[in-house]
């Protein structure tokens, strides 16, 4: 969880200017014929803007037999098009002075450009030519593909934690497809084929199936003018309906172990929970997000009071929840235990932390410190014009309105230790509970092991 500075607490001691800085959006938004949507935020502190596209395509999208498509296109999506040679895209934004890049996630693949505000309508036509009209040489996506499994091998076979979070992954869920890694799997990414991705590319790179936001010093109304000039004149595309997905209850706790050379042993505990999408109560994703924030919000949580520098059972504990997911996810608790230690040792004081929440309602002190942080985290983070327009295109994408960001402070204020109780009650079960622990292997003479401990691993 983010630490916080005290001109946070001050700058959320009145709850009026709290709801000012969150909800002062002068938001504005169209569809093109086409049906890709356009949203526009105006920030004139200064002449920037960001401009971002969204495509509801992502790992959680992908069938068994081309994991990691979505992200592999992320790459080739840079290698030009007819009017654009490869290389030219980025060489023309450097030369504009501006700095572009992209991200492939479970729900959604992103590109992004940040710009002088005068320089829009070439991020427009850049990104308006490559969305249809994408080269797939095959000599091209031979080497990229290979700079995709280096990546792999970096991020996740070359790494202790990696391995972790993938297995933990992939026995956790039975259905969502959220057992896949982003990066997909090795077998897959050997098999993958250039008409593969021209395939996936005509199916879901589509102006229907895209939303485009634009943040910071930019009138609405010219923004409006240049996406249909460019994206404008872009044909449809028949987008695939998907089927509901459910994760199927789970019977009882699922238990695996990861045993690869490492340097410490290491823990990720997860927890079958609701996302914003998905919940049944309203109220109950932001007070999993409390909950999250009183085991992890700093140096004054729990884990880090009670674990680290109480019992000194740890030299690392977290907690991290995410309530904007397309499906419904988990709750994650990690770390690593102190010398003199066992994973049996740091697992039983997790679970301890649990069990206080489940029989004993936070206390109002608590919850007021701990809803004064995370409040104070959003307001800081949207203090960016780039984030703005992440949560933007982010919300949308996933399924939700942008304007979920307007009702997060006062759906903050509303979540009572109640309520925090109930949520630990009801998902933070043994049945609901998956567990995998790192036992680490010896360390060949010589060798070095990246990351053999700490952090989460993203896709």
């Amino acid at each position: 969880m983010r630490l916080l500075v005290s001109a946070a607490l001050l700058l959320l001691s009145s709850p009026v200017l709290a709801n000012t800085v969150l909800m002062d959006n002068q938001v504005h938004e169209t569809v093109l014929d086409n049906g890709m949507k356009v949203i526009v935020k105006e920030d004139h502190r200064a002449p920037i803007m960001v401009s971002q596209v969204w495509y509801k395509v992502g790992a959680s999208y992908e069938p068994d037999g081309i994991t990691g498509i979505s992200h592999a296109l992320e790459h080739m999506m840079f290698k030009g098009t007819p009017s654009h040679p490869p290389g030219e895209f980025s060489r023309i934004i450097a030369a504009n002075g501006g700095t572009e890049n992209a991200f492939t996630g479970r729900d959604y693949t992103a590109y992004f450009q940040t710009m002088s505000s005068d320089r829009l309508g070439i991020a427009f036509e850049l990104e308006a030519d490559r969305m249809r009209h994408l080269s797939l040489p095959a000599e091209e996506f031979a080497k990229e593909i290979e700079v995709v499994k280096e990546e792999r091998r970096l991020r996740t076979e070359d790494k202790p934690t990696g391995q972790l979070y993938e297995q933990f992954a992939a026995v956790a869920y039975r259905s969502l497809p959220y057992a896949n890694p982003v990066i997909g799997w090795m077998n897959d990414l050997d098999h993958l084929q250039v008409e593969d991705l021209a395939d996936w590319y005509r199916l879901w790179y589509a102006p229907n199936n895209a939303t485009l936001v634009v943040v910071g010093d930019v009138d609405p109304k010219a923004v409006f003018d240049l996406a249909k000039k460019y994206f404008g004149p872009l044909k449809q595309e028949r987008i695939p309906t998907l089927k509901p997905l459910r994760e199927p209850p789970q019977k009882g706790e699922t238990r695996s172990v990861v045993k690869i050379p490492a340097n410490e042993p290491y823990l990720v505990m997860g927890y079958k929970t609701p996302a914003m999408t998905t919940a049944q109560r309203a109220w109950e994703p932001y007070a999993l997000e409390m909950l999250a924030a009183i085991l992890d919000g700093g140096n004054s949580a729990r884990f880090s009071k009670n674990l680290v520098r109480g019992s000194e059972v740890a030299v690392s504990a977290g907690a991290e929840y995410n309530a904007y997911t397309r499906l419904p996810g988990m709750l994650t608790l990690d770390g690593t235990p102190a010398r003199g230690h066992s994973i049996t040792d740091l697992e039983k004081a997790l679970r301890e932390e649990i069990t206080r929440l489940r029989s004993e309602p936070v206390p109002e002190e608590e919850l007021e410190r701990v809803r004064t942080q995370v409040i104070a985290a959003k307001v800081f983070e949207l203090d960016s014009v780039f984030y703005q327009a992440m949560q933007i295109g982010m919300l949308e994408t996933i399924g939700l309105d942008w304007r979920v960001m307007d009702r997060y402070v006062e759906a903050l204020k509303q979540v009572t230790p109640e309520q925090v109780r109930e949520v630990a009650q009801r998902y933070l079960t043994d049945e609901n509970l998956t567990v995998t622990r790192l036992d680490p292997l010896p360390i060949e003479s010589g060798k070095s092991v990246r990351g053999s401990a700490g952090g989460r691993h993203g896709g």
